[in-house]
Order: structure tokens, then sequence, then C-alpha cells
């Protein structure tokens, strides 16, 4: 197991180089003289198991700065060091959830070796939760998609289609649950499995459709989540998913109250992408499917709006190009479907490439051939590299 990393924080460089010969046999040590030094080595190294900080710092105190730690690393554990004067404080900032512990000044070794014992342990749990929960989630995710994709190929395309906005739409909006967002998008489409193939193709053409047609399509996100609510602790998942076609003025479905910034964050970024791609297999460009979409008052968060039209701006870098199967890297995106020789489909339009999917096409290749060469969006590497560096960080 890696050493648990350590970030000290607080206006005497005199105390922080004591913590830092005190303690670096034992743990990785890293100091910030001051808070906005903290916050950009947070950004830029983060996340460390815990985060130490003084209470008193100029022009922005330590519950101030732990709560900003919370918002971008909710997992870390914070500790606070605070005078005796200020006990009040910090009992408040414990209170409000911003604080695991704190430590009064003078605090002698002892003390903080055993406060840092618990508090690396203490992320050590939540951690190794949180990767259980995930390797659950993605074994559940795997399963469903099979089965999607088995009886009801345009479904899973668009699920496929959308994975990737959703995730980098999020990411623009500060999330750090990504792999809860990306699942959301590949799972927000298993409803889709009761829906007869000549309304998925009404859909899909822009045909309207009415009646008891359109009764059942506005089931289907309700059978999605209903079907995820039922595996343990993936009840907010299943909220995302019910959301799917709810408007931001609170029209669609379902009827209720819910409205604005109470929808699912994933809900409304589901919606947008969902609405986007539409649009476009409809044969609308990029640049006119979003007039199209900005003309619907009230359907779209502006937020969420916005934050796509950024991730879409990022994607101009992008270079179209045609490559050999062993030339794939994670993040290339199939512009057109990848099908072995015997013309069985084996990657939907639009997908985003991951490792496992072009070790995926490399087996597959072995057994039936993969017709090459294949067409694909490739990245500039700054963009890879950074979709690389938050994958393993979430």
């Amino acid at each position: 197991m890696n050493e648990p990393k350590i970030l000290f924080v607080d206006d005497d460089i005199n105390i922080l180089e004591g913590f830092q010969r005190t303690l670096r046999k034992k743990y990785l040590i890293d100091i910030s003289v001051g808070p906005f030094e903290g916050l950009r080595l947070i950004n830029e190294k983060g996340p460390y198991a815990v985060v130490v900080a003084d209470l008193k710092m100029p022009r922005m105190d330590g519950v101030e700065f732990l709560s900003r730690v919370k918002k971008i690393f909710p997992d870390t554990v914070r500790i606070m060091l605070t005078g005796h004067g200020d006990l009040n404080v910090a009992i408040e900032a414990i209170n409000t959830g911003s604080v695991f512990r704190f430590l009064t000044k003078p605090c002698g070794p002892t003390e903080l070796d055993n406060a840092l014992r618990a508090g690396t342990e203490q992320y050590r749990l939540i951690t190794a939760e949180k990767e259980i929960m995930e390797k659950t989630v993605t074994g559940i995710t795997d399963v469903l998609v099979d089965i999607l994709s088995m009886t009801n190929e345009k479904a899973m395309g668009r699920a496929a289609r959308i994975k990737r906005f959703v995730r980098d739409i999020a990411i623009h909006l500060g999330e750090i649950d990504v792999w809860f967002y990306e699942t959301g998008s590949l799972l927000s489409q298993i409803g889709c499995l009761i829906l007869p193939e000549q309304v998925i193709m009404k859909i899909e053409t822009g045909e309207k459709i009415e009646g008891e047609e359109l009764q059942l399509f506005n089931q289907h996100p309700f059978i999605a989540s209903d079907l995820i609510r039922k595996i343990p602790r993936l009840e907010e998942l299943g909220q995302m998913i019910a959301y799917q076609e709810k408007h931001y003025d609170g029209r669609g479905v379902p009827i209720d109250r819910i409205r604005g910034k109470d929808i699912p964050l994933g809900a409304r970024i589901i919606k947008e992408v969902l609405d986007y791609d539409l649009l476009i297999n409809r044969g609308f460009s990029r640049k006119d499917a979003l007039l199209r979409m900005l003309e619907r008052k009230g359907r779209y968060d502006p937020s969420v709006m916005r934050a796509f039209i950024e991730v879409l701006q990022m994607e101009d870098q992008y270079v179209l190009k045609k490559v050999r199967l062993s030339e794939l890297l994670p993040y290339m995106v199939a512009t057109e479907p990848i099908e072995s020789f015997n013309g069985m489909l084996l990657l939907q339009k639009g997908s985003e490439l991951s490792l496992t999917q072009i070790e995926k096409l490399h087996n597959l290749d072995k057994t039936y051939g993969v017709k090459q060469p294949l067409a694909v969006l490739i990245p500039p590497i700054e963009v890879r590299r950074k979709k690389a560096g938050r994958d393993a960080a979430g």
C-alpha cells in the first residue's frame, strides 16, 4: 500500500518545517505557507489522505480553507490546529462537518501522530468502501449493458455515445465522482427494453409519437430507475435516471413539483446530451443542433448548457483520421461503426474507446477479424493527459 500523503497548511514556515522533520519517516509530507498555496497544491497533487490546517491564517481562516478542501476532495480527512481560546470555533467546524478532529497548540509529537494515524485510517476506510462500491456498480453495469446491447442495439448505441459527453460535462462542473455520472448515462436507456422497434425508429427520425406509444416512452426512465433502486446503495443513481426527461422549468416527466436545481444534476446533464444526440442523429450539424436547443426556453439548465458548449469547443481540437487497430489509443472516438468481416457490430459509432475496449477489439480480431482502417477522432495529447489523470484520480 502506498504511504499516505499529508498536507500541512500554516502561515508560519518554522512550524511547517518542524512538522516535516518530525513526520517525514512515517508519511509523505507536503507543506504550504498559507491557504492559497495549499489550494494550489491540492488541485495539482491531490487528493491527500489528510490535510492539517491552522485556524488563524491571513485572508482565509482554517474553517473556510478546510470547507473548500471538502468541496474539492470530499474524502480527504480534515484536521484543524487551534489555540485554547478558539475551541468554540473548532467545535462549530466539527459540527458542520468541515473538520474530522482538532488539535490544540502546542501539539506534542505523540498526540499529532495519533491524530494522523486516525485520519489516515479513516481515509483508508472511506476509499476502500468507495472502491468496493465502484467495482460492484461496474460489474452490475457491465451485465445490464450486455443485456441491453443484445436486445436493443439502438438504445445501447445511444447510451455509449452520450457517456463521454456526460462525463466531460460533469468534470467541467467540478464533480469528483465521475464514475457515478458515467454509470448513470450507460444505464439511462435500460428501460428502452420495453419499447417496440417502431417507437425507437420514430424517436430517432423525429417522427411524432403520441397515445399509447408516448405513454410507453414516458415509462422507460421509471422502469430503469425501479430496476436500479433495487440494488442496495444505488438509490441516488436510480433518482438520476428517473428524472432524465424532466425539463429544467419543471415540465416533462415525472409530473411533480421538482424543478431547477432540485432535479438531480446527473439527470439535467443526461437530458441535455440525449437531446443533442437525437438532433445529431437526425442529420443536424453541431451548430444547428445547439441553436435549436438554445431556442427551447426552460428546457435545460443554463450552467449545464455553458459547460456543454465548452466541452464541444474542446472537441474542435480533435483530428479525424483513419488508423489501424494497432494504432488505437484510449479516448479516441469512433466516427463510424466498428465491425467484423462478417458484418457483426463490435463498437457503436460515437463511442469513446477505453483500454478495455481496445483489448477486446484485439481479441475479437483474432477470432472474427476487424474491418480496417478505422475512422476515429484523435484528441490532442494534452486532452488525453487530462482525461487520463482525471480517471486515475477518480
